[in-house]
């Protein structure tokens, strides 16, 4: 049975490659039978924090990614590493390295250095330590003195590690490229590669799907599966996220723009940035774009995931281009054609956080509330746009947009008594719904020798501080004969 795990690091919010990732752990597991397993990389304990935890966690909730069994949280399984590099110490293919820890910080930052300079055709020995061949008693010995030392792979000058990735085809890294790894450092604290593997073996991982920046690692995580004498799993290494530019999609480059959770704040709908999360570096073998949770888990494949980096577009200079368009274009199509059983709950939370919901809502006015959130959805692109555009269709306390007020208004000084005159026959009408409105505005301006836009938009205006909605004559039907003819009767308008 496929098992694949999302990994983050609780050293901060959910990023949007980091979700990125969990859909294509989540979308696999599910496309092959498999199970989605979630794991919290928590050793960092000077930046690991339980508020990032919760964060972690409330963004895989909202996308909907309930892992199939228990967490695993990676601090718990440290002793588990700790014997596992203590086996390969006595097993031989591992040694105590009792260089100071100053010294051994110097040579690790000398090894990258010696690294890179091999790639560049330099010859310096990567396993050029004193202590690599020491005699194992006289290592014993020093050990049981109290002497510090870290735990070292012993890593051969010869030969190559291989795999064949599942995005980028066959990998080869020389060892001769690859220092000596440490497994544990001197205060008995297990290294990243080490605890990987480890846990990756426990939970039985057959497909490790993770971003491309892993790459390197992989080479060196191979060499202790081979050590610990375990078959590494099925490697798909992601392409990156980019900003407009190349750069790389980063928290000190572009702020919140990359935390899943501003989406979530600010009126995505899950399904809608799942969808379009997906398309971020992955495409179906159709040119369609709409695809729900479903339609996703049937065509997913890590065949489909492409090998080129995917760009957001966004204008970080811009607080009207925030996100990328197309996230925002997909987010309206969702609110605009979910069922409505979907869109009601979103819509009542997003009212409850402004303090606009009424009980009465999922009660006696509940047909009304439905029809309101069915009608005004045809121009939404958030939810944020039901309690800040819809505002006034659920409160009396609701702005008016100064641009509309000047075109729709103030350049047709008459509106000032037309209003008030409508909102009386408004009042008058025995039958308060869209025929006889209709026809009350269509006499009332054939009489004033208007047209039926000028009174219409006005009214819009007045009545709900906008110069764009739903259709004028349905709006005036929603919101009653009552709020119609007060609103219509107010100067405020005017005044403001």
């Amino acid at each position: 049975m496929t098992r694949v795990r999302f990994a983050p690091s609780p050293t901060g919010y959910l990023h949007i490659g980091s979700a990125r990732t969990a859909l294509f752990n989540y979308l696999y597991a599910r496309h092959t039978g498999g199970k989605f397993l979630l794991r919290v990389e928590d050793t960092d304990l000077a930046r690991s924090t339980e508020e990032s935890t919760n964060s972690i966690l409330e963004g895989l909730k909202w996308l909907g990614f309930e892992p199939d069994e228990e967490t695993v949280f990676q601090s718990d399984n440290a002793d588990k590493h700790r014997a596992a590099a203590l086996r390969l110490l006595n097993e031989g293919k591992a040694y105590r390295d009792f260089t100071p820890k100053q010294a051994r910080s110097d040579s690790d930052v000398k090894a990258a250095i010696a690294e890179k300079a091999r790639q560049q055709g330099g010859d310096k020995d990567l396993r050029d330590n004193p202590y690599r061949d020491l005699d194992p008693a006289e290592s014993e010995r020093r050990a049981a003195e109290g002497e510090l030392f870290a735990v070292r792979l012993k890593v051969s000058g010869e030969g190559k590690t291989a795999f064949e990735d599942s995005v980028y085809g066959l990998q080869e890294r020389d060892h001769s490229e690859i220092e000596d790894l440490v497994l544990l450092r001197s205060d008995g604290h297990p290294l990243y590669n080490l605890a990987v593997v480890c846990d990756d073996i426990e939970m039985s991982i057959t497909h490790v799907i993770r971003g491309q920046d892993h790459l390197t690692n992989t080479h060196k995580q191979i060499l202790i599966y081979e050590a610990l004498g375990a078959e590494p799993p099925v490697f798909a290494h992601l392409p990156l996220i980019l900003a407009p530019g190349g750069k790389k999609l980063s928290k000190r480059h572009h702020g919140e723009i990359v935390s899943l959770t501003t989406y979530r704040d600010r009126g995505f709908v899950a399904g809608a940035f799942r969808n379009f999360l997906a398309l971020l570096g992955w495409s179906p073998k159709s040119e369609q774009e709409i695809l729900d949770l479903d339609e996703l888990i049937k065509v997913f494949s890590l065949e489909g995931i492409n090998r080129s980096n995917a760009v957001f577009n966004f204008d970080p200079n811009n607080a009207k281009r925030w996100t990328d368009d197309k996230a925002l274009w997909m987010n309206a199509e969702y609110i605009r054609t979910m069922d409505l059983e979907e869109l009601v709950p979103l819509v009542r939370d997003e009212l409850r956080s402004e303090k606009l919901w009424r009980e009465e809502y999922d009660e006696d006015e509940k047909k009304w509330f439905e029809a309101v959130t069915n009608v005004i959805r045809e121009r939404y692109f958030t939810l944020k746009d039901f309690s800040g555009n819809g505002r006034a269709f659920f409160s009396e306390d609701f702005d008016f947009d100064e641009a509309a007020v000047n075109k729709h208004l103030r350049k047709h000084s008459d509106l000032e008594t037309w209003l008030p005159e409508f909102a009386e026959r408004l009042a008058a009408l025995e039958d308060f719904s869209h025929d006889p409105i209709y026809e009350a505005a269509n006499s009332f301006c054939e009489e004033k020798d208007t047209k039926l836009g000028v009174l219409l938009n006005g009214a819009r205006v007045a009545m709900t501080g906008q110069a764009v909605g739903p259709s004028m004559i349905t709006a005036i039907e929603l919101l009653g004969r009552d709020r119609s003819v007060m609103r219509l009767r107010s100067k405020l308008p005017w005044n403001s």
